[in-house]
């Protein structure tokens, strides 16, 4: 089964250049033209590599990789004009490589090469976890998307299991309130937080976590929310 990349440049030109000379090499390649509708592709499909533009409208190419970094360690390959050192370390912060615009489309075919090399040893490596356990009778199967206490299993909907998810699959890091609208809702700004905000408290009821005293999702006063689940 031949690889399925997606490409993320707003860039009409090269865009076409290299989705076009990726399919010659018998790659799948979606291409995506701002960075909402990159991260929405990416979250409704499978891809074994992501190529991204740093300068994108809606959302940009860091903030992509970001997105993507919490669910998923698919390689990326970011793509910029911006050529400084400082520029290259930081776009590396997400992304696996880094390659410079104008750039050779045989060294960027060798890097894709390469990195689904790596990535193909690691899945190899990679035990997939089908369900996690926590204290306090916490159950997660996520290939089933299924979460459970005390065995009893909860009726949350699609949005609630994806933002608990994000949490949890991300034990103590602290999501903001426009971080969380913005990767689950997939729209690039929110100026009332109030969604996630009851989406949160519904899915506390549903836990029977405490505000007070939480077992799964605290409340980082100022900040947002972080998963604090021990898992067994």
């Amino acid at each position: 089964m031949k690889e399925k990349l997606l490409l993320i440049e707003d860039d009409v030109a090269i865009g076409r250049i290299v989705k076009e000379t990726l399919e010659q090499e018998g790659y799948g390649v979606a291409w995506a033209t701002t960075g909402l509708e990159g991260l929405a592709d990416f979250q409704a499909d499978s891809f074994d590599l992501v190529l991204v533009d740093w300068m994108l409208p809606e959302m940009d190419g860091l903030a992509v990789c970001q997105n993507i970094r919490w669910e998923s360690d698919v390689p990326i390959i970011m793509m910029s004009a911006r050529k400084e050192e400082a520029d290259k370390v930081e776009g590396l912060q997400g992304a696996d490589d880094y390659i410079a615009k104008p750039f050779s489309l045989e060294e960027l075919k060798a890097r894709v090469a390469s990195h689904l090399r790596r990535w193909k040893r690691y899945n190899k490596l990679e035990e997939v976890e089908d369900r996690t356990a926590y204290a306090f009778g916490l159950m997660i199967d996520w290939q089933r998307a299924i979460v459970s206490v005390n065995q009893q299993e909860l009726a949350l909907t699609q949005k609630e299991f994806a933002l608990f998810k994000l949490l949890a699959k991300n034990p103590s890091q602290t999501f903001t309130k426009e971080e969380l609208y913005q990767h689950i809702w997939q729209q690039p700004s929110i100026e009332d937080t109030h969604t996630v905000t009851v989406h949160i408290k519904a899915l506390r009821e549903k836990l029977n976590d405490s505000v007070k005293s939480p077992h799964f999702i605290q409340t980082v006063w100022g900040k947002g929310y972080r998963f604090i689940g021990e898992p067994l």
